[in-house]
């Protein structure tokens, strides 16, 4: 019933109770030289028409399509082909999601202008009064019996877009088709009238959206609409692979094309496809799919569509108000090492040193020389290196300016497709690729459709969208590269890398992050950078990155367990949320740490919480985490699993006050118990969402919504989602 912007994330929590952690303290510790890593610059190129273009993509898949078609993933199906409000005069003051960067908004289960608050659970769009807290409109997008599929909202004004993924998630007891169910669906919405004025179905999978202002920007990735015959198991790869490359290259330009169908109210739909002129390639590409943005004025309406395309792969979006990030590791169907996303694992011998591979794209300019700094390695005993002192300059004032109330951090997110196993059939034979991301910056700072601007690439994989961060005039990319599964010892290292924005050349690195370990959760704060690695301890480093061909590790704090997502909690501090581990290697339940980040050398842990076997949405999803500064309040969504007696399970809003130098607990917001019922469909009263209303605390879950007061707790008033 539910969807996250961090998947894999989700995984590590649910696979980290048998981790391994240990306590260490210590600073940094001495540098060791490493070669520099050379990054690429990728240039985007527009298909002078539909011959270039389908001959480009026919050989480029055919380099990439193996014995199983385009993915590498053997799925055997059974016989019968299933896989099994007006505004008021005075609004309160009120907090909005929470996003990544100020004036970019993300799509999110709930949203909120102060006067209303507009939800989607259960197929149903339902706007709540916040000041008589009653619902004034509801409106049913999806039929009852589909009242499972997940929804995300923008909301302007007086439109909301309504997006949903497609196809992502299954209810119990149902039954997939092959081929897979219709791609996203984005439904323009009336608020005022509660109708729908029209719809966008792209084909293609959702990979993520943002808005500024009322321009809403959708990225849709679509495959080749080719049909390979069925392979079984007996068959030789090398022959399957030679059938399927005949298969392609005989392929009309048409497979390729993206295609989307707009319906607008009380007109016929209309089925449009992107013209080849509207869509540019990399010197290096798959031709396994192409990346598709639609751009929606919502005040405007569906008319306003201008889509382009990319001959590209891509699985995570950042935006700033004026430029939109698409990346993707171009060869995740490749079948690698199974790359540590399941949690820590025991490392019992010594990791070898390696540096990440240089990845430069075929026909790229050459990368540009840059110093390359190297951080703190493990283990802490190596002696001390020198610390770089805390400057003193103006222009740095604050390493954690104070966040304000307006917008500030999936899905995912959306997820990435899942990395195949070792154990995946494929293309064997090939050599395997260079593990890398590649980037691709839109401007999109004017009206219309965006314009590319430049592509790069850097080593690695990127977590999620914070592992990136725009900042004066330069892009941040935090990677991990190397890490291994099922492996011992991994090999996982990690770096972060400045890229100039304009063009995404190289500008600095520091590489040699947590060797042996992945990144698990990064945040970047003006010119301040915060990186969490984790195998067997957290050491959370502190980046100086005011000098971009300069950055510098400045410290470097070891605790047990992890922080999985980090927000900032005012001048000199920073909260993280992950989970509390214990020497032994077990996970202990969902943890919030208060750090003193204020002096960059000395990275300390003012307070922890720790809440005893239990975990959080907030740890994959930051949508989950309400910071509430005016208050000091940080409200974290807990589900409580009682430890071995299952009936002390519990699912509430952990409410938390967050002082200058302490965490305590005020209390918790739960939802009543729902009665099971003979519906084969059935949603659980796990809070998802909270919001700040005045002085009200709005908390949201599947199955209703309740308001307490921000101050007591108090109760004052429970919304049922009634069907």
């Amino acid at each position: 019933m539910r969807t996250s912007i961090g998947t894999a994330a989700a995984v590590a929590l649910a696979c980290g109770l048998v981790v391994t952690a240990c306590t260490s303290g210590g600073g940094p510790v001495k540098p060791t030289a490493e070669e520099p890593v050379a990054l690429g610059n990728i240039k985007l190129v527009a298909y002078t028409g539909c011959d270039d273009m389908l001959d480009g993509l026919r050989e480029a898949a055919a380099k990439n399509v193996g014995p199983w078609g385009f993915g590498g993933n053997m799925i055997f199906y059974a016989a019968d082909g299933a896989a099994r409000t007006d505004q008021k005069a005075a609004t309160p003051s009120y907090s909005t999601t929470n996003v990544h960067e100020a004036g970019v908004d993300e799509p999110d289960m709930v949203k909120t202008d102060g006067n209303r608050i507009i939800s989607y659970a259960q197929g149903v769009l339902r706007v709540v009064d916040a000041a008589s807290k009653k619902v004034t409109g509801t409106l049913r997008l999806v039929p009852k019996e589909q009242s499972w599929a997940p929804g995300d909202l923008l909301v302007h004004g007086d439109r909301a877009l309504v997006m949903f993924n497609g196809g992502d998630v299954i209810p119990l007891g149902a039954v997939a088709k092959r081929p897979a169910t219709s791609g996203p669906k984005y439904m323009l919405v009336d608020l005022k009238e509660l109708k729908v004025l029209g719809s966008i179905t792209p084909q293609g999978t959702h990979v993520d959206a943002r808005m500024v202002g009322s321009t809403v920007r959708l990225v849709v990735r679509s495959q080749p609409d080719i049909a390979f015959p069925e392979s079984r198991p007996d068959q030789k790869e090398d022959e399957l692979t030679r059938r399927n490359q005949d298969i392609v290259r005989k392929a009309p330009i048409e497979a390729w094309l993206p295609s989307y169908e707009v319906g607008v109210a009380g007109q016929p739909a209309r089925t449009e496809k992107l013209k080849c002129e509207a869509i540019s390639h990399p010197a290096d590409y798959t031709g396994t799919s192409v990346l598709t943005v639609h751009t929606l004025d919502l005040e405007a309406g569906l008319t306003s569509d201008d889509p382009i395309a990319v001959a590209a792969d891509g699985d995570t979006v950042y935006a700033t108000p004026t430029s939109l990030y698409v990346t993707s590791n171009p060869r995740w169907w490749f079948p690698r090492r199974m790359i540590e996303d399941t949690g820590p694992v025991p490392d019992t011998t010594t990791a070898p040193e390696t540096t990440p591979s240089a990845a430069v794209s075929p026909g790229a300019a050459a990368p540009e020389t840059a110093p390359t700094a190297v951080a703190p390695r493990d283990p802490a005993t190596t002696p001390p290196a020198e610390k770089i002192e805390p400057s003193n300059d103006p222009s740095m004032p604050s390493l954690l300016p104070e966040p304000t109330a307006s917008p500030s951090g999936t899905p995912p997110t959306t997820s990435a497709p899942a990395s195949p196993t070792a154990t995946t059939p494929g293309p064997t034979a090939q050599a395997e690729p260079p593990e890398q991301t590649e980037i691709h910056r839109f401007d999109i700072g004017g009206a219309g459709a965006p314009r590319y601007v430049a592509s790069g690439v850097v080593p690695g994989r990127l977590l999620n969208q914070y592992s990136l961060s725009d900042f004066d005039g330069n892009l941040r990319v935090a990677t991990t590269s190397d890490a291994v599964v099922g492996a011992n010892p991994s090999r996982g290292s990690s770096g972060v890398y400045v890229l100039k924005a304009d063009t995404l050349a190289k500008v600095g690195e520091v590489t040699g992050l947590g060797k042996g370990e992945r990144i698990y959760s990064v945040r970047f704060i003006g010119p301040v950078g915060y990186v969490v690695t984790f195998r067997q301890v957290d050491p959370l480093y502190t980046l100086d990155l005011r000098d971009p061909a300069n950055p510098k590790v400045t410290g470097e704090l070891k605790i047990t367990g992890y922080s999985a997502y980090l927000h900032p909690a005012g001048e000199g501090r920073l909260l993280g949320i992950g989970q509390e581990a214990s020497e032994q290697g077990r996970t202990l339940g969902m943890q919030v740490s208060l750090f003193d980040v204020s002096d960059p050398a000395k990275p300390a842990r003012l307070s922890q919480f720790h809440q005893k076997d239990s975990g959080s949405e907030a740890e994959w999803d930051p949508h989950a985490f309400l910071y509430w500064p005016e208050s000091g309040l940080a409200v974290v969504p807990v589900n409580s699993w009682g430890g071995p007696d299952p009936s002390k399970a519990e699912m509430a809003a952990m409410v938390l006050k967050v002082g200058d130098g302490a965490i305590t607990k005020a209390g918790l917001v739960t939802h009543p118990k729902q009665a099971r019922t003979d519906e084969p469909i059935q949603f659980d009263t796990a809070i998802r969402r909270c919001l700040i209303i005045g002085d009200t605390l709005w908390t949201v879950s599947d199955t209703g919504m309740k308001a307490s007061s921000a101050t007591t707790l108090a109760d004052q008033g429970w919304i049922p989602f009634e069907v």
